[in-house]
């Protein structure tokens, strides 16, 4: 996909109708990083046909893997050896899930370089989460201007504290345990969705992992690991959560099958406290036997702003990347909304983009903002921002201003959002691409 699409949206239409949740951007990033922890087939199930899939499949074929697509399957065979000498450096620059890489390429090398990671444009996401995890297990990482540089003498078993509660760190950790065969423990872990997929792919591979779910992860490694797997990537919460905006703005009745219910679960609860109303049916649980699921229905609701500030915590917490979808609510929320978003660098200051459509924002700094409302949005042309959340929400302001609207340069929504347009046509709105 082009960097320079648009879409351009013809806004203030109700939606009608069953969106299906689409499966996991996060999980899936993952469980490929997993996958390199397997001498044998690994087949990963529903895999998101998205950007930062595949800049993540363009590294994994530039270091020796064989990656096809089987329909909506993955199928990944290692090479006998790995080789870091080709690897694709633009693609992994593209993405920050590449730091995920590094935990299970301790078990090949003693010493390798990854090129620095990009992604999200959200300011200073730091690194020192992995190095201080993975110091525990005997490994030095150096970060250089371009480059990371890794090196061990020996990885062994170790009690981690992760100071910061990161889904990537936990997964870096839970990799470089796998094929250690000692029990490691680690504390303060995120028991976010991702981590969740990644320990019930791990037990797949025959790693014990228990824990899943809690701050508390135990691994008892295994030394090699061939096996001939298949795994499933599950549902995404931000997917679902992306639906629930989009018919809060535009006031429509909407029915959201499979969405990923514990982790939308204090999502739901404020926004039932803003007077949502919703019902929940047809529970049920993913392939992988972990994530439990039910079909949300949303009815035209009238908003009200949550009395107390607004901001994510790690799981069971609200999720940081379901934090933004608030800000857009916000504007047809009655009375002032506070967003505080602690755990990026001057990702709220993107919010105030939604002031082009009309909404009314007062930044208070880099981290809190204020949305006035409801506000009547209008129709505007705005450049995509670079990160994906906040691209996301322009978006569903755009599906609820009344008018012709222009975004432009959608390749961050790309990253992270698959068959969107079709999706979204699917249930009446008037969207199209065009450029690119």
């Amino acid at each position: 996909m082009q960097e320079g699409m648009n879409f351009v949206i013809d806004g203030g239409r109700p939606l009608s109708g069953t969106v299906e949740t689409s499966r996991s951007k996060n999980g899936a990033v993952a469980l490929l990083a997993a996958s390199l922890l397997n001498r044998g087939t690994t087949t990963l199930e529903r895999v998101p046909k998205i950007e930062e899939v595949n800049r993540l499949v363009e590294v994994l074929r530039s270091i020796g893997v064989s990656v096809e697509w089987r329909g909506a399957d993955l199928v990944i065979v290692p090479p006998e050896t790995f080789s870091l000498d080709a690897i694709d450096r633009a693609a992994a620059t593209r993405t920050r899930s590449i730091l995920m890489f590094i935990g299970p390429l301790l078990h090949a090398f003693a010493e390798f370089e990854l090129p620095q990671s990009g992604g999200c444009t959200l300011g200073l996401r730091s690194v020192r989460p992995h190095l201080f995890a993975l110091e525990k297990f005997g490994v030095a990482i150096e970060a250089l201007t371009d480059r990371y540089r890794v090196r061990h003498t020996g990885l062994v078993g170790a009690e981690v504290v992760l100071y910061e509660s990161s889904d990537t760190a936990t997964v870096n950790a839970l990799l470089a345990a796998a094929r250690i065969p000692e029990t490691s423990v680690i504390k303060y872990a995120s028991a976010n969705y991702q981590v969740q997929e990644v320990c019930g792919f791990l037990r797949a591979l025959g790693v014990s992992v228990g824990g899943v779910g809690s701050t508390t992860l135990t691994v008892r490694g295994v030394a090699e690991i061939n096996r001939d797997v298949s795994y499933s990537v599950a549902e995404d919460p931000t997917d679902a959560m992306f639906f629930i905006a989009a018919a809060l703005v535009t006031r429509s009745a909407l029915t959201i099958a499979s969405a990923p219910i514990e982790f939308l679960e204090v999502e739901l609860f404020l926004l039932e406290k803003m007077g949502l109303a919703y019902a929940l049916s047809n529970r049920r649980t993913s392939e992988n036997g972990i994530t439990k699921l039910a079909d949300l229905s949303l009815r035209p609701s009238t908003l009200t702003a949550f009395p107390e500030k607004i901001h994510a915590r790690p799981y069971p917490g609200l999720n940081i990347d379901n934090l933004p979808f608030f800000a857009v609510i916000a504007t047809v929320a009655s009375g002032t909304t506070l967003i505080h978003d602690w755990v990026y660098e001057k990702r709220a200051i993107y919010y105030t983009e939604l002031d082009r459509l009309g909404a009314t924002t007062l930044l208070h700094d880099p981290h809190r903002i204020s949305i006035e409302g409801p506000a009547r949005l209008k129709a505007a042309e705005v450049i995509c921002p670079p990160a994906l959340r906040p691209a996301t929400i322009i978006l569903v302001a755009m599906l609820g201003a009344s008018g012709r609207s222009t975004l432009r340069n959608v390749y961050s929504i790309n990253r992270g959002y698959e068959d969107l347009i079709a999706r979204l046509r699917k249930l009446g709105a008037a969207i199209e691409a065009s450029g690119g």
